[in-house]
């Protein structure tokens, strides 16, 4: 029996490194952020209703996406936010599901793990049969993120304040994996919750 798994966590918490690790115990990635990133395409429909609701001036001269330029926005107004993931999750979801279909049908015993920043946020938790959070300190989401962008200090202990907080986020876990040591020991910890996800099918 297959088992699709919501892995969460927030930015800069190292998600995407656990992901990683989980593809190389076996398990298949579905990445939300891809899918997020292939949906506002130039003549995409979600890339219409982006611009129809913010303005064209969120395009760059070549009709993409400024993904920066509405983030900055998104980020400083909450209501704008709500109004962005009304247009993107359903249609992430939506495109989750059919990927996940696929993998099912090609094999039935899959592990398939969906690695979205917004898991519960979206509602998407619902759609999954075991969540994982992945866990860091504040200090350590703060130094990855400005080690890979480049927003200001400011600029990143606002993003983090702006998700829901790793406390709540816990509340919907299944498994919690500590990312707060060296990769090696979250790596560990990977092999053993895969594991239990191989003894959950």
């Amino acid at each position: 029996m297959s088992l699709l798994v919501g892995l969460t966590g927030g930015i800069g918490s190292g998600k995407s490194l656990a992901a990683r690790f989980f593809k190389e115990e076996g398990a298949y990635i579905i990445d939300a952020d891809e899918l997020s990133r292939d949906l506002v395409q130039p003549g995409k429909p979600a890339l219409k209703e982006i611009v129809d609701f913010f303005g064209d001036f969120i395009l760059e001269l070549d009709g993409t996406l400024n993904r920066e330029k509405l983030a900055e926005i998104v980020f400083q107004d909450v209501n704008k936010k709500k109004a962005l993931e009304v247009i993107l999750h359903p249609k992430i979801i939506e495109k989750e599901q059919e990927e996940y279909s696929i993998i099912r049908a090609n094999d039935p015993s899959a592990i398939v793990i969906i690695d979205a920043a917004l898991l519960i946020e979206s509602g998407n938790f619902e759609c999954v049969d075991k969540v994982i959070v992945v866990q860091s300190s504040e200090e350590q989401q703060v130094k990855r993120i400005l080690s890979r962008s480049f927003l200001t200090y400011n600029q990143v202990v606002a993003r983090i304040k702006n998700q829901m907080s790793l406390a709540d986020k816990n509340k919907y876990a299944d498994f919690i994996l500590d990312n707060r040591l060296q990769p090696e020991d979250l790596m560990k910890n990977v092999v053993e919750v895969y594991k239990k996800l191989i003894k959950a099918q």
